[in-house]
């Protein structure tokens, strides 16, 4: 039973990380309808400007608001390029539009940093905390345990964010009708020149603590993909969503990987939230938390 709970724990504490890579995709999706492929290239180049700020000598905290600011400047450049001039065009336009943008991220932080793994080191200790070991006889990382809690604050700072600020209100409005939203006077292009810059904050935070574990490397482009069993399971416009179905594919995937792994072979933990993602399509196509859609004719 207590290698059971470590390996649950082990899953839920992923799980949030996970939770707060989805969030970037939830954010720009329920401003603007726009679902932006480009999160995973994001979450990279915030990864590799902030190493690349560290190996120039610079302190972590001026690194993190150096990184902060060249985000900042990026949502926005990709607000007023790429979006902006897409307006009101189909959905498969400006899902294409933000394919070409991960590539052009990728090579821009490529071109920008290098192509080598860079190392981020935020001084939290990656080893099993000492008491819950001796007490409870589980090993729990104290680098999972840490960078859990920071992504759940940002991700309840944000949800309160949304719900109890004029600006958060705007948001909401902005994502339940364009036009309606207009017409009351709500600035559409200054809100999603907003929540992109939002949007690139999340990926530095996300990029930080995954590059943090595993390197600042390419491979962090493809976290993103882990993403989408998330917004699948929690619904595409909820940010309670992104964090439940967060939970799900973290804790499942890890249990499934030790207890079903060995039955199959081993190495289901890379496919297994796919597979349940699709279930999910099948039953409840809309998420968990996702408005069902109903087409009057």
């Amino acid at each position: 039973m207590a290698f059971f709970f470590e390996v649950l724990i082990g899953g839920l504490l992923s799980g949030v990380m996970y939770s707060l890579v989805a969030l970037g995709f939830v954010l720009i999706y329920k401003a603007s309808g726009v679902f932006n492929f480009a999160q995973g290239a994001m979450v990279y180049f915030a990864a590799l400007t902030f190493a690349g700020i560290i190996d120039m000598g610079v302190p972590i905290p001026l690194a993190f608001l150096g990184a902060f600011v060249v985000m900042i400047a990026l949502g926005v450049a990709t607000e007023r390029i790429v979006l902006r001039p897409l307006v009101n065009q189909p959905q498969i336009t400006l899902f294409m539009a933000t394919i070409g943008l991960t590539f052009f991220v990728e090579g821009l932080a490529q071109i920008a940093w290098g192509a080598s793994t860079r190392r981020i080191d935020l001084g939290i200790q990656d080893e099993p905390i000492p008491w819950i070991l001796d007490n409870m006889n589980m090993v729990v990382s104290s680098f999972d345990l840490t960078a859990a809690a920071i992504a759940g604050v940002l991700v309840a700072v944000l949800a309160a964010f949304f719900q109890y600020t004029k600006i958060g209100r705007a948001l909401r409005a902005v994502a339940d009708d364009h036009q309606a939203a207009l017409s009351i006077g709500i600035p559409l292009q200054h809100i999603w020149g907003i929540i992109w810059s939002v949007a690139g904050f999340v990926a530095l935070v996300a990029g930080m603590l995954w590059g943090a574990r595993n390197g600042a490397q390419f491979a962090l482009t493809f976290v993103a993909l882990k993403a989408l069993p998330v917004l699948i399971l929690g619904g595409f416009t909820s940010v309670l969503g992104a964090i439940v179905g967060g939970l799900i594919i973290g804790s499942t995937e890890k249990l499934a990987e030790v207890f079903i792994g060995p039955m199959v072979g081993g190495g289901i933990e890379n496919w297994f939230p796919y597979v349940l993602a699709l279930f999910f399509l099948l039953v409840r196509p809309e998420g968990l938390f996702g408005e069902k859609h109903i087409d009057r004719v």
